[in-house]
């Protein structure tokens, strides 16, 4: 499980937390007993900061890592352009 910037300038601001978990679900003892909500094997996010509860449901699965963070770039940048 790791932590990523949704926006990847604000890595720099020494104020900034990451906002983004991507994390993997495999088929071993944490699958069964940390995921019993996962149907599916795969790549998976979820907004929030570390050490903190998600503030959204995870999202995926995605075949791998760089495409579930893309997929949590481009949804807010979807949400930020709704009126």
């Amino acid at each position: 499980m790791s932590y990523e910037y949704t926006n990847p300038k604000r890595a720099s601001d020494p104020h900034a937390l990451p906002d983004v978990e991507v994390f993997h679900v495999e088929k071993d003892y944490e699958f069964e007993y940390y995921y019993q909500g996962f149907t599916e094997l795969g790549f998976y996010y979820a907004y929030g900061f570390p050490g903190c509860l998600w503030d959204s449901d995870p999202v995926g699965p995605f075949e791998s890592y760089e495409e579930a963070l893309s997929d949590a770039r481009d949804s807010l940048d979807r949400e930020e352009e709704r009126p």
